[in-house]
C-alpha cells in the first residue's frame, strides 16, 4: 500500500532577528539575566556553594543584551589610584627616583589633606562664624583675618570678613586696602540700593575691600573714633541680609560690649562660635564670664560646640596653660593653640604669603575644627 505524504504540522519560522534554525522562543536569556536555581528556604550543602552574586545584575538591559549607558556609567568607576606622598621627605624621594620608588603619604601629609577637605566640604547654605571675647588684644580680630584667609585659600572665594564693632573696629587697619575707604556706615547709607531686586556683586565692591591673594573681602567698620550712633540690631540684620547673597561664608568680628544690640543680634544669628583669648588669666577669665552670659541667656548650645582658640606668647614663662585648656575643655568642643607670630604681634596689615608655615598649618587645623562645626 502506498504511504500518503506526511504533512507537517511544525509551524513557519517566525521573522525576527535570529537564525532560522533556532526557535526564539527556546533562546537562552543573555548570561546576565539568569536567574539562580530556586532552592527554596533550605540552605546550601556542604559542599554546595552559593551562587555568585552579580553586582550588576540589577541594572537596565535593553532586549538584545547591549549594556546601557547607566551600566557603563558604573562599571568606569574604578577603583582610584593609591595615594603618593606630595609632600617631605617621601615627595623628594620619588623625585629624586623618577618615580620608581612611590610611597604613601606620611601621618602629617594625611593629616593636612583630612583638614583642607574638612574645610572644603559643601556647608549646605549660608554659614556665619562669631568670634568674641570682650577684652580687647584677646585676638578677635587677628582670628578673624586668619580664618578668613585659610577659607579663602582653600575653598577659593566666597568668603566674607565683617567687623561688627559697636564703635572703632580694627579689621580695616590689619587688612589689605583697596581704591576705597568706605565702611559699613557707608553702606547703611546706601541700603536703598540693595533692598527688594536691586544690587549686583559689582555694586557691593564699592563697600567691601578685596584683599587679593587672601581669595576673601572685608566689611570694615568705622574707624573713626567719633563715629555716630551705634548699630542696632535691625541694620546688623538688614546687612547680613544683603551680603548673604554675594558670600557663602561669614566671619564676624565683634566688639566689647555684650550688651549691645548688634552684638546680641550676631549671637542670634551665630552657626559657630569662636572663643578667642591670650594665654593669660585675665584674658581667659573674660571669656569664661561672657560663656556664663550666652548659656543664662539659653545659648548653652551655641557654648558648647563652640571654639576656643588659645594665643601663645612669645615666651610660656608665667602662664597656667594646662588650667585654662582644663577649664574650656570642658565647657566647648575643642580648644586649639595659635603659636606665636611676630608679624601677627608687629599690628601691621596681614598677608597670607607672608605667614610661617607653622602659623599657616596651626591656623588650618582651627580652621578645620570650626568647618566640622558648620
Amino acid at each position: 500500500m502506498e504511504q500518503q505524504p506526511r504533512t507537517n504540522t511544525q509551524p513557519p519560522p517566525v521573522p525576527g532577528p535570529f537564525p532560522p534554525t533556532i526557535d526564539p522562543r527556546a533562546a537562552a536569556p543573555h548570561p546576565q539575566l539568569q536567574q539562580p536555581p530556586h532552592h527554596g528556604d533550605q540552605p546550601p550543602g556542604p559542599h554546595q556553594q552559593p551562587p555568585p552574586v552579580d553586582p550588576y545584575q540589577q541594572l537596565p538591559w535593553v532586549s538584545d543584551g547591549t549594556p546601557t549607558a547607566e551600566e557603563f556609567a558604573r562599571r568606569r568607576l574604578a577603583k582610584p589610584a593609591e595615594p603618593t606622598a606630595t609632600m617631605g621627605a617621601r615627595a623628594m624621594l620619588q623625585k629624586g627616583t623618577m618615580g620608581l620608588v612611590r610611597l604613601a603619604p606620611g601621618k602629617r601629609e594625611q593629616e593636612y589633606k583630612q583638614d583642607v577637605e574638612m574645610v572644603r566640604r559643601n556647608f549646605g547654605g549660608l554659614r556665619q562664624v562669631t568670634v568674641v571675647n570682650p577684652k580687647g588684644g584677646a585676638g578677635k580680630t587677628v582670628a578673624v583675618l586668619l580664618l578668613a584667609m585659610t577659607f579663602g585659600q582653600k575653598r577659593g572665594g566666597y568668603v566674607l570678613a565683617w567687623d561688627n564693632n559697636e564703635t572703632q573696629g580694627t579689621l580695616g587697619m590689619r587688612a589689605q586696602q583697596d581704591f576705597h575707604a568706605r565702611t559699613v556706615r557707608d553702606m547703611m547709607r546706601d541700603l536703598h540700593l540693595f533692598r527688594g531686586s536691586h544690587g549686583r556683586v559689582g555694586d557691593l565692591s564699592q563697600y567691601v575691600r578685596a584683599q587679593g591673594e587672601g581669595m576673601f573681602d572685608v566689611l570694615a567698620s568705622d574707624e573713626s573714633a567719633t563715629a555716630g550712633e551705634m548699630l542696632t540690631a535691625s541694620a546688623f540684620a538688614e546687612i547680613r541680609e544683603i551680603v548673604s547673597r554675594f558670600y557663602k561664608l561669614i566671619f564676624v568680628d565683634t566688639g566689647n560690649n555684650v550688651r549691645a544690640q548688634n552684638w546680641q543680634a550676631a549671637m542670634d544669628a551665630t552657626d559657630q562660635l569662636v572663643i578667642t583669648m591670650s594665654a593669660r588669666n585675665d584674658s581667659a577669665e573674660t571669656a569664661a564670664r561672657m560663656l556664663d552670659h550666652l548659656e543664662q541667656s539659653g545659648r548653652q548650645r551655641l557654648v558648647r560646640q563652640a571654639v576656643s582658640v588659645v594665643t601663645m606668647p612669645p615666651t610660656r614663662k608665667d602662664i597656667d596653660l594646662p588650667a585654662i585648656q582644663r577649664h574650656f575643655a570642658a565647657r566647648t568642643r575643642a580648644v586649639l593653640l595659635a603659636p606665636y607670630e611676630k608679624l601677627i604681634d608687629s599690628g601691621e596689615p596681614l598677608r597670607y604669603g607672608h605667614l610661617s608655615n607653622g602659623t599657616r598649618d596651626s591656623w588650618l587645623k582651627i580652621a578645620a575644627a570650626v568647618a566640622e562645626g558648620l
